[in-house]
């Protein structure tokens, strides 16, 4: 490295305790993904603290979502605006971080409450998945603009609200973004060893509406048609699925039917989540539903198969392994070597890579046992991963490092 930057990174070193309270303050603030206020009241904060930076700020309302609900009706639920910040749209090199607001953990759920863990760990809702890393991409940016090559860097972030059920509403804003920048950060927190995700699979959401026949259990039950039975076989088939492609898992996750039990049930509801690794298993995936269900419309029994890909595998490609050999190198240089391993999980990283960005999307802080109660992060980590990001900032604004 040419330059010296290490008086920006001690800047960023100094900030741990004021970073640690802010945690502390974005985590005991609910944002369930359907919370709507608490997910906005979370972005507030964050607008806040990026106000300082001199960047440009605008709330994008977002469609509702839309699920199936246990009566098989089609319902919208409203979820919170997203939030974008842009600085510098002109600049020679565009550059795009991005980050979620909302949790897994809704406004009724019983983990609501931060703790310390000892003296190097945080338990609580979203210390990890993704508050740490708001707070490791604001400090990354903010020793960026505390420096003197800062004119040479445009940046875009965008902060959504709806990562954890999707980004069904936000991928058009994803796709915006991509068109804009030359490569991406995400602020996902790293897999609990520290490493970087490199490849990811691919993920799809399905429901199938089962149609069944109601009749009287006692009298005639000859005339119904049990919408249970026949959605049990469904859930079968599907799961059988399973280990007949390479990379490709199937996971019957939620059933819903019947009622008084003196009543043929005529509806059932079950919902079931896809994992692929090639772009073309998505093609696989939908023929043998097609036939499993084609099979299973028989004798006054009707399916309905709602639902789809959301985010294709993310692939290796060489600008990827590109932006990931410059983020080895910075992370050589700070003392704190990183590796690189495929995971089954999936985030806003796949869909802005099938949109053309390169991006690495665990950059966030160090944490472990996310989506549970037992959620913590290293907080330590704040800093040891804002410098990683800021290293990697600072040497493409000064010239020490190219991408093209």
């Amino acid at each position: 490295m040419r330059e010296d930057f290490s008086p920006l990174l001690a800047w960023i070193d100094v900030q741990l305790p004021e970073l640690r309270e802010a945690l502390v303050r974005l985590a005991s603030q609910n944002s369930g993904s359907f919370n709507r206020a608490g997910v906005r009241a979370v972005g507030e904060q964050m607008r806040a603290r990026f106000a300082p930076l001199g960047c440009r700020h605008e709330w994008i309302e977002l469609p509702p979502l839309r699920t199936t609900d246990d009566a098989g009706a089609l319902c919208e639920t409203p979820i919170a605006p997203a939030l974008r910040l842009r600085q510098r749209p002109d600049a020679p090199l565009q550059i795009f971080l991005g980050g979620h607001l909302d949790t897994v953990y809704p406004a009724d759920h019983p983990f609501q409450t931060v703790r310390a863990d000892g003296d190097d760990l945080l338990h609580g809702p979203g210390v990890a998945d993704l508050k740490g890393g708001l707070l490791v991409m604001w400090a990354a940016l903010a020793a960026l603009e505390r420096s003197p090559w800062r004119e040479r860097i445009g940046w875009e972030v965008l902060l959504n609200p709806d990562e954890e059920i999707g980004s069904q509403g936000s991928d058009p804003l994803l796709k915006e973004a991509a068109a804009r920048n030359r490569l991406g950060l995400v602020y996902e927190p790293s897999l609990p060893d520290g490493s970087l995700a490199g490849a990811r699979k691919g993920s799809g959401n399905f429901d199938v509406i089962v149609h069944g026949i109601a009749a009287h259990a006692g009298r005639n039950p000859e005339a119904g048609r049990n919408a249970l039975r026949a959605a049990a076989e469904v859930i079968a088939a599907v799961d059988r699925l399973n280990g007949e492609r390479d990379g490709v898992t199937f996971n019957a996750g939620y059933v819903h039917g019947g009622g008084p039990l003196n009543v043929v049930p005529d509806l059932c509801v079950f919902k079931f989540n896809v994992r692929t690794a090639q772009a073309d298993d998505a093609h696989w995936v939908q023929g043998r539903l097609d036939r499993i269900l084609a099979h299973a419309q028989r004798d006054g029994i009707r399916c309905e198969l709602r639902g789809g890909f959301t985010r294709p595998p993310k692939l290796v490609d060489a600008r990827q392994q590109r932006l990931m050999d410059l983020l080895a190198d910075c992370g050589r240089a700070l003392g704190t070597p990183l590796a690189f391993k495929p995971t089954g999980g999936c985030c806003d990283g796949n869909n802005l890579a099938a949109y053309g960005l390169p991006n690495v999307d665990n950059l966030g802080v160090v944490g472990r046992d996310i989506h549970s109660d037992a959620e913590r992060m290293r907080v330590s980590s704040l800093t040891e991963r804002a410098k990683l990001s800021a290293l990697l900032l600072l040497r493409l604004a000064s010239g020490d490092l190219s991408w093209s």
